[in-house]
């Protein structure tokens, strides 16, 4: 009987690190900005960018249904930046069998944009803004825990007479900002 218990035990054991491993590499997620430099008082572009691990996805930002969690952008407060807006991509609708509706979600490569305001007194200099992307990965028969993957991305400030160079053109032109 104790051998039986003891093998329950550690097949319990072995998959919640196999779920573990599974919900941190579900999705990755990372932060860019437009341009290689800032200037004060002066918006700034950021993508978050997020990849989805096949066979899942992620509910949308503005989900189907009530009770789903969305995916969400957040930015730590902080003196240097603020957030100005948050632009999310257009949910796909899926139809799945747990659901008798459509819902929306995204699959594959996600991109999220930021505009950022740089504050007026911000000193040149090298700056920190973290954040993380929260979501909920399911995939056609259950859903895992709600997670987040944790964002930074560095920040340079230059004077104004400083010209400023794009950075990742192509990720910016497939986020429509206005």
């Amino acid at each position: 009987m104790r051998m039986i218990l003891w093998a329950c035990v550690l097949n319990l054991l072995a998959t919640g690190l196999a779920f573990g491993q599974i919900n941190n590499s579900v999705v990755e997620a990372r932060a860019v900005i437009s341009t290689n430099a800032a200037h004060a008082d002066s918006p700034v572009k950021l993508a978050v960018l997020a990849q989805v691990a096949a066979g899942y996805h992620i509910n949308a930002h503005k989900p189907s249904q009530d009770y789903l969690i969305p995916t969400e952008v957040k930015v730590d407060a902080s003196d240097q930046f603020t957030v100005k807006s948050l632009v999310y991509p257009k949910g796909v609708p899926q139809k799945f069998a747990f659901s008798d509706t459509p819902l929306s979600v995204y699959e594959g490569n996600v991109a999220v944009g930021a505009i950022l305001q740089t504050a007026k007194a911000v000193a040149p200099g090298t700056y920190m803004v973290k954040g993380k992307f929260a979501y909920q990965a399911c995939n056609d028969h259950a859903c895992l825990p709600p997670a987040s993957v944790p964002l930074s991305v560095t920040i340079r400030i230059v004077p104004h007479n400083v010209p400023l160079k794009p950075v990742e053109p192509d990720v910016f032109r497939r986020i429509q900002f206005e």
